[in-house]
């Protein structure tokens, strides 16, 4: 198989270690040379992911950011051919996919919205691992969820990545659930740092403080990039959580042990939903 990589760093350095080591044929581009040269002197790249070696590729991963992902669709869609499965690995999906799905009709070839549901607070190809998708979640979003062999094609290419499970969804809900699930994680995580009191904490921090704060340890350009195509659906989940706190501060400035204990209790109970545990 001929996998194509767009972008180097953490989420496609990862894929082209992966499929390189299971011996699959590695073509790669990234806008930084220096990236792409280092690829190929680990020995996880076999050469340059050309033009004219698009139409060649069962699988192209494009694994970028949202903005460079699209500009990377438009101006190669006309090459891709009818080969080539196209997958985009971004955070959000909605104007990845809804640019994709139209470019991908007007020129004939095959697109899935992608999300690897792995990742970790380094970023670059030198943090790239080939078992970073081991046993991890898988998100598609088709133009159609009822194209089951379109959707068994794309599980077998990904097969070498080793995804624990695949998902299939759409754009929308897509967005709406990585709102919570992760966006807001990284927001609550990288605002909860800023307390004064982080400055002191060493002797009195354990697993909840490196809890909160490991995902406060991002990228920020390609984090601002993520909130701001999501700012709908993370607005939404914002105001949820800032008015949850202020129930909490109502109660403590109270002194209203009862109403403490309820909301606790609450949040409690909601989590043994939710999780089963």
């Amino acid at each position: 198989m001929t996998v194509g990589i767009v972008g180097l760093g953490l989420i496609g350095g990862s894929f082209a270690k992966v499929f390189h080591e299971q011996g699959h044929r590695v073509l790669a581009f990234d806008k930084d040379r220096s990236a792409y040269d280092f690829a190929v002197m680990y020995g996880a790249v076999d050469g340059a992911l050309t033009e004219e070696a698009l139409p060649v590729c069962d699988l192209i991963l494009i694994a970028v950011y949202p903005r460079a992902a699209i500009e990377y669709l438009q101006e190669h869609a006309p090459h891709f051919g009818t080969k080539p499965i196209v997958i985009d690995c971004c955070g959000t999906k909605r104007i990845v996919c809804e640019a994709g799905f139209a470019l991908s009709e007007q020129y004939g070839f095959t697109f899935l919205g992608g999300h690897p549901m792995a990742g970790t607070h380094y970023s670059g190809f030198k943090f790239a691992s080939s078992t970073l998708f081991r046993s991890a979640p898988m998100v598609l979003v088709p133009k159609d969820a009822n194209d089951i062999a379109l959707l068994g094609r794309a599980e077998e290419l990904l097969a070498p990545a080793g995804f624990g499970r695949f998902s299939v969804t759409t754009a929308a809900q897509h967005d709406r659930m990585i709102a919570f699930t992760s966006q807001l994680a990284h927001v609550v995580s990288n605002a909860y740092i800023k307390s004064p009191t982080a400055q002191e904490h060493r002797g009195f921090s354990a697993g909840s403080y490196k809890d909160m704060t490991r995902v406060a340890w991002l990228n920020p350009q390609m984090w601002a990039e993520l909130f701001l195509e999501n700012k709908d659906c993370l607005l939404d989940e914002l105001d949820n959580l800032i008015g949850e706190l202020q129930q909490y501060r109502e109660a403590m400035e109270a002194d209203n042990y009862s109403a403490l204990v309820t909301l606790l209790e609450d949040g409690k109970r909601r989590k043994e939903e939710v999780d089963g545990h």
